[in-house]
């Protein structure tokens, strides 16, 4: 298709509104400019190349007292038409005026030439910017970049200009300060003292850039039986695969070409899933040595490959996500960060210490994005009380500040940010960029023209092609020029954005069959562009000058050490160190939980082998005591797998960053376990020792001490290696299941050495617990003289026997002796010796070593930020063929146009309401809806021994068929406040009335309201279709029947226009819906309920492009329109979505009401108010939006407290009295009101068991994994106690092995616990965080069904365990005998999954579960009669826990089954 043809001749009617000029009569003549006289050949696109590294701004820097803009040599003013005008950003002395260049189709002859941005400076400009930036120094020019916040006029200066000098005269000297203080630390001065800043690589270059997809992006969910089936469809996938399968794998990223200069930034624009990420990962060099990589990427000259060997530091990816560690100060985390990146000293000012850099830097952090008040308070999680997730993306991006890197690429980074806090931010990196010469590249979701505006290029991209990259000033009339059309109000990035959907772009009459339509011909239409072709040049203009200039660089580079990281290794362990520690003092409850449950077991097990004597009858229990000590330690150390996963995405984030290398971190964690692991054997081993009356002298307690603690130190660096080399938790728990099973057999109290089968026998001397185990028995025994007593005294019983006629029959004893020495004892039947305790030692110290190195290396081959396709899974039989056909040829026009014509109409009163045949009264909307009102409302919360304001005293009320927005900065309180209107708030104290219709809220409050929280969380496994059924069938009233139910769910699909997705699975973003895709999906659950009171939403547009941010909005107005009540918290609306809201709440930090009220036509009601009481005027062209917030102080230091303003204006007096009115009118007058059937919950519970154990059932069918590992390690683990114990015959110590061969089958159930917890706490955090406050079901209902969904495989699993395991052991094979240890295998199955549900369901987190399953494992245990006799119990044991213990009966099932057959 031919793009580019003939535009239509202007005209009134047909020429853009948009354009520059109206027509081309306004275009002025070269007579009315003047001549430009140029004195010397400067040529200005070349300036950034030349040594001195002068740089041309956007904005032209011009005395401010000057009365007149930037003049030609006659006086005219050289500013064009279209272009805007002169501002003021300061004033009074050294303030400066900015000048904006915006280039016109009509101003080449104004033109001296251009930047590298493609931006026209003209002569008169372009002077005073060398005059300027040669005399002002380092500060200036960074003062007139760095304007915290902008004003107004920065903005929209060609509407108010008077209000340019009132907003500059508001500056203080404290941010006077600021300017300087952040030129101190990025200025020149900096740059010239620093030898690292001398050796930066500046600019990058990619060239037909491809990044394959490396994989389909549609998938089929798999299932359990995929295990049995999987070869069969290989094979018949194979027969019958054709080339169309390529077309299901598009490259993600399709030859990109361009350049970001050093001092440029980048906006890279596209829907999510349009590989805007994969690109930032590429150019941010995250991706080196990926397969599906191609094309080549320079930075500087240099290519990728070498500088990720050699100059990694340089390079910083951001993501989207917020990790961090929640119980760390936001302090403690920024200045972490600094001083992992704070340079030596030859790099520092004259006379500065490192300590001072890092001081100072973290000083201009918290006062850029506003921190001070928070930087005490722990950043916290969703378990963890700490900051707001606003104030946690401002902490993200602080941090990420810190690695001051060359090529910085920064991934959505704004998400949750209010519009001025987001500006601010990218100021700051445009000043950073500025100053220091770096690129910077940062992709957004939504982005305000103000924003926009900051930025030097655009890259738009959808599904991986390039439809533009340029300056970002041509790139609208690009597409106009293409005959696309930008409507009115809308932001540039929104009308990019818009391009990619066919539904939003518009056409001009006459051009429908003229422009691109797929994404092929737009990168098509591109690559033929002038803009293109000025882009290759350039490249080649740049490469040019880096050949100039390739000497003093590669002189420079030559020098430059072979580094990635700031610090050196040592220092690295030693901030890790110190951080670790840190981590761990803030999460003082756990830890105190830790050990006081260490404690009080230790007591436990202290009495079980309590004064043991000294003679033969004590010599097992003896001997098992130390086995104990032993086990107790290394079980404790499983939980270090746990923490392992839960902490490492922080470690990929901070090892991309270049922090620390993740050895260091490896080691780091070894140095905290020291004094950790000591109390811990301490605390446990301390009163087992003297309570079990073990040998009490000097020396042999701290020995035995000794060996605790390098045995432990070796078990815990055992499983966390386990971990590093593990991808997933399930495939850890598969091998920790095996290796805990070695671990306790070889150690050589089970089987004795000798005993030992040759196959296995090598594990022994693999086992770093066995050389414990040996030296303190060793340790224990060599002085001990074991008294012989009947019945292990012969003869005995026979009168007057003579001592040397008499002998005992323990292992060691001398013929015609009474005592045997201990050391004979444990010679003779373990062939352990005293002289190999030191040997011992230093064979434990060698297993740690090599063990902490092995991590270290592991964790050290760890990549972080890979990138790869978003993948849509859909369940098998439901993915629409459409899908098939549209990868495998492009629509026509006609195709293009039906396929936007709904099927049905998308009204949601038709949608929602309508039924065939149907004549309830709910099928209608309902004539009266009930409105809800609060009064009063405060929350305060404990803060450093006082209280801490969330909300004071907040008014308010929602009206049905009206969107209200509850807005305010980042902190407000708005999250707090609709959690407690929704009776959702767990957190703090709440006062205040809070009335539907004049009356308290009835039981059923909660079921019958919306409630869409932020986070997107759902059940992974289940589709579209069955989400929203789950939801409508359990939230709907019992008399609805399921077919009405089921049909509403599917105009709700409708109404969301997910039809194509219906079948597919949630899943992941990586696998599944995206992010718009899973925003929608949690707004229909809430429509699926049919809420009859009102539907909350918290952030539904966070993480959305503005076109899918539109679509959600667009759906919410029509909800509105309907009849529907809506509350929602928005940050940053753009002005075209800010007119759908009828009414807005507005707050301000520390919960204070601002404005409430209706925002009228074009918002005029709420900017009057403002601009009534004080603020400054609004221009016609800003977003109300951004007004707003930048007036109360979001951006700025508030000039008048707002809150006293609005407590003492009429507005909120009227506001009370309206109040006051609705709730004595509703209460009186006679309503329908919500319906309140008396019960929380809508269905009855056995509905709720049923509809639950039917979802649970069907996610553990599509959890292959879980279940394969499941069974995996219970038939190694089977195998392995079938041999260890392999063909037992009838002597005494096979008899014992029999019974040590049932104990086994108990000690794979830690592992399978560890399994199986994640999956139960992921369940229940759904359970908790939305669908036990939707009242959709009960706590009973939820354990019932997680608990029986699990029996049928754990079923399977125990009958594969009693087949691997039973028969090699050579134990009875009759049918009965059979029988009875299956049931014995399948009893303790259920016993230990509701063990370890039990265990997970009264634990916060997953690690504290983790660490709790051993203390309560090793108490079950400790009463069974395997590791303490009977006849050794103490009385007050045997009274009642012998008989309580489970395993006691189990036990003696399996005894009289192995042994009496």
């Amino acid at each position: 298709m031919n793009h580019a043809g003939t535009r239509p001749s202007p005209s009134e009617e047909a020429w853009p509104e948009d354009w520059p000029l109206s027509s081309p009569s306004d275009v002025p003549s070269q007579a009315q400019l003047g001549p430009l006289d140029l004195p010397s050949p400067i040529r200005a696109d070349r300036i950034w190349s030349e040594s001195e590294t002068i740089r041309v701004p956007e904005e032209v820097t011009t005395d401010c007292h000057s009365r007149d803009a930037v003049k030609n040599s006659k006086g005219n003013s050289v500013q064009s038409p279209g272009s805007t005008s002169s501002e003021c950003l300061d004033s009074g002395p050294g303030a400066f005026k900015h000048v904006k260049y915006s280039e016109t189709p009509y101003a080449s002859d104004l033109a001296l030439a251009r930047s590298p941005s493609g931006r026209i400076v003209g002569e008169d400009g372009l002077k005073q910017v060398l005059y300027h930036q040669k005399a002002a120094g380092e500060d200036e020019p960074f003062k007139h970049l760095q304007n915290r916040p902008p004003s107004l006029s920065s903005r929209y200066s060609t509407s108010q200009a008077s209000f340019s000098t009132q907003s500059g005269n508001e500056n203080t000297k404290e941010q006077e300060g600021l300017d300087r203080l952040l030129s101190r630390l990025f200025g020149k001065t900096r740059q010239e003292c620093s030898k690292e800043e001398k050796m930066r690589h500046l600019g990058l270059v990619f060239q037909n850039l491809t990044v394959d997809g490396c994989g389909v992006n549609i998938a089929l969910q798999p299932t359990v039986a995929d295990i049995f089936l999987a070869i069969p469809r290989s094979i018949g996938n194979t027969a019958t695969k054709t080339a169309q399968h390529t077309a299901l794998t598009p490259p993600i990223v399709d030859d990109f070409t361009g350049c970001v200069l050093p001092g440029e930034m980048c906006l890279v624009l596209g829907r999510p899933g349009a590989g805007c990420s994969t690109f930032l990962k590429v150019i941010g060099n995250q991706m080196r040595g990926s397969e599906c990589f191609k094309g080549e990427v320079t930075f500087g000259g240099t290519p990728a490959e070498r500088m990720h060997y050699n100059h990694r530091n340089e390079f910083l990816y951001s993501p989207e996500e917020d990790e961090h560690y929640a119980t760390l100060k936001v302090r403690d985390t920024l200045k972490f960060a600094i001083s992992t990146r704070t340079p030596g000293k030859e790099s520092l000012l004259p006379g500065e210490s490192q300590s001072d850099y890092t001081d100072e830097f973290l000083r201009v952090l918290s006062k850029i994005f506003k921190l001070e008040q928070i930087m005490e308070t722990k950043v916290g999680n969703e378990f963890v009380r700490g900051i707001s997730g606003g104030e946690k993306k401002r902490v993200s991006i602080a941090e990420a500040l810190v690695t001051k890197a060359s090529f910085q690429c920064w991934d959505n980074s704004t998400r949750g940010l209010d519009a001025s806090t987001a500006l601010e931010y990218v100021q700051s990196l445009r000043s950073l960029t500025t100053m220091t010469g770096i690129s910077t590249c940062v992709a957004l979701n939504q982005a305000g023209e103000s924003l926009y505006q900051i930025f030097d290029k655009v890259l738009v991209i959808d599904k991986g092609k390039c439809y533009y990259f340029g300056p970002a000033q041509k790139v609208a009339k690009y597409f106009q020029s293409l005959g696309f059309v930008k409507q009115a109000r809308w932001t540039t990035a929104d009308f990019l954005t818009s391009l990619s959907n066919e539904k939003e772009r518009q056409a001009w009459k006459g051009w429908e069959d003229l422009v691109p339509r797929t994404p092929e011909q737009f990168e098509k239409a591109f690559k033929d562009s002038e803009t293109h072709q000025e882009n290759l040049k350039e490249i080649e203009k740049f490469k040019f000058d880096l050949e100039l200039h390739a000497s003093d660089s590669h002189a420079s580079q030559t020098n430059a050490p072979k580094t990635n990281y700031t610090m050196s290794f040592p220092r690295q362990v030693v901030a890790c160190t110190k951080r670790q520690f840190l981590i761990m003092a803030g999460d003082m409850p756990s830890l105190a939980a830790k050990f006081l449950g260490i404690i009080c077991q230790s007591l436990v097990v202290g009495s079980l082998f309590y004064n043991l004597p000294q003679t033969a009858s004590g010599v097992f229990t003896r001997g098992g005591v130390m086995f104990f000590m032993l086990l107790f330690n290394a079980l404790l150390a499983l939980a270090e797998i746990t923490a392992a996963f839960d902490g490492r995405q922080i470690l990929l984030k901070h090892k991309s960053f270049s922090f620390y290398r993740p050895s260091a971190y490896a080691i780091a964690q070894t140095v905290c376990d020291v004094p950790l692991v000591f109390l811990q054997v301490v605390l446990f081993s301390t009163p087992v020792y003297f309570m079990s009356n073990l040998q009490r002298t000097v020396p042999q307690f701290f020995i035995s001490l000794l060996f605790l603690f390098m045995s432990t130190m070796t078990t815990f660096a055992l499983f966390r290696t386990i971990s590093s080399f593990s991808s997933s938790l399930d495939g850890a728990t598969r091998f920790t299941g095996v290796v805990v099973q070695a671990v306790v057999v070889y150690t050589g109290y089970l089987i004795p050495p000798r005993k030992m089968h040759r196959w296995f026998s090598w594990i022994c001397w693999l086992n770093p617990i066995q050389y414990g185990f040996e030296s303190l028995m060793a340790n224990e025994f060599y002085n001990l003289d074991i008294a012989c007593e009947p019945p292990y005294l012969v003869p005995s019983g026979v009168p007057n026997v003579e001592p040397q006629y008499q002998t005992c029959v323990l292992e060691g004893s001398v013929r015609g002796q009474t005592s045997v020495a201990g050391a004979d004892y444990v010679a003779v039947a373990f062939d352990y010796f005293h002289s190999h305790l030191w040997k011992n030692l230093g064979i434990i110290c060698a297993f740690f070593v090599i063990l902490v190195v092995v991590n270290a290396t592991c964790m050290e081959l760890l990549k972080p930020n890979r990138g790869g396709r978003s993948v849509t899974v859909y369940k098998r039989g439901e993915a629409p063929e459409t899908i098939d056909q549209r990868t495998e040829k492009p629509t026509t026009l006609q195709e293009e146009e039906a396929s936007l014509r709904p099927p049905t109409p998308l009204d949601p009163v038709y949608l929602l309401n309508s039924r065939t045949n149907s004549t309830r009264a709910s099928t209608s909307v309902p004539t009266h809806r009930p409105i809800l009102t609060w009064q009063n409302v405060s929350c305060t919360i404990s803060y450093q021994q006082g209280a801490r304001w969330l909300l004071q005293n907040v008014q308010g009320y929602v009206k049905p068929g009206e969107l209200t927005a509850l807005m305010g900065v980042s902190g407000a309180g708005k999250t707090t406040l609709l959690n407690t209107l929704s009776q959702r708030a767990n957190v703090g104290t709440v006062a205040g009335d809070i009335l539907v219709d004049g009356k308290p809220l009835p039981d059923s409050f909660q079921r019958s309201t919306g409630f869409a929280e932020q986070m997107d969380i759902h059940e992974s496994t289940a589709t579209v279709r069955e989400a929203l059924r789950f939801s409508a069938e359990l939230r709907q009233p019992r008399e609805v029947s399921i077919e009405e139910k089921h049909d509403h769910v599917e105009r709700v699909i409708d109404l969301l226009e997910m039809r194509p997705l219906a079948g597919a699975i949630v899943g992941t973003t990586a696998a599944g819906l995206n992010q718009e895709q899973r925003k929608s999906l949690t707004i229909g659950v809430e429509l699926a309920s049919k809420p009859e009171l009102l539907i909350f939403l918290d952030e539904p547009t966070s993480g959305l492009d503005s076109g899918a941010a539109f679509n959600i909005i667009r759906l919410l107005r029509k909800l509105a329109d309907s009849g529907q009540a809506i509350l929602l918290t928005i940050h940053a609306p753009s002005s075209v979505l800010f007119q759908h809201f009828d009414r807005l709440l507005l707050l301000k930090p520390g919960g204070r009401t601002i404005y409430f009220g209706e925002l009228g036509r074009d918002s005029r009601t709420m900017i009057d108010y403002f601009e009534r009481n004080g603020a400054q005027r609004c221009p016609p062209e800003m977003n109300p939006a951004e007004y707003m917030l930048e007036v109360v102080g979001s951006g700025a230091r508030e000039e008048q407290d707002w809150g006293d303003v609005w407590s003492h204006s009429p507005e909120s007096q009227k506001l009370a009295r309206e109040i006051q009115e609705i709730t004595t009118t509703r209460r009186t007058e006679s309503y329908a009101g919500i319906a309140s059937d008396g019960g929380e919950h809508s269905m009855p519970l056995s509905y709720q068991v049923s509809a639950l154990l039917q979802r649970t059932s069907v996610a553990l069918w599509r959890s292959p994994d879980y279940v394969m590992g499941m069974m995996i390690l219970h038939i190694f683990t089977g195998l392995f106690n079938g041999f260890t114990f392999w063909s037992l015959g009838s002597s005494p110590i096979d008899m014992q092995s029999r019974l040590f061969s049932v104990f086994m089958v108990l000690a794979i159930s830690p592992p399978l616990i560890q399994q199986l917890q994640p999956r139960y706490l992921n369940m229940r955090a759904l359970f908790l965080s939305r669908e036990s406050k939707s009242k959709m079901y009960s706590w009973a209902a939820f354990t019932t069904a997680a608990m029986v969904s699990e029996i049928p495989y754990r079923l399977v699993a125990g009958t594969l365990y009693w087949a691997c395991w039973y028969f090699a052991p050579g134990f009875p094979r009759d049918s009965l005998s059979a029988a009875s240890a299956w049931l014995m295998v399948a009893a303790f199955e259920l016993y230990y999954l509701s063990f370890g549900q039990a265990v997970a369901a009264f634990s916060p987190n997953e690690l504290m579960a983790s660490l709790l399953v051993p203390i309560f494992f090793l108490f079950v245990i400790s009463f069974c009669g395997i590791v303490v006799p009977y006849a050794s119990l103490t009385g007050f044991w045997k009274s009642w826990m012998y008989c309580m213990s489970m395993r006691r009966w189990s036990r003696e099932l399996s005894v009289e089954v192995v042994v009496c057959g």
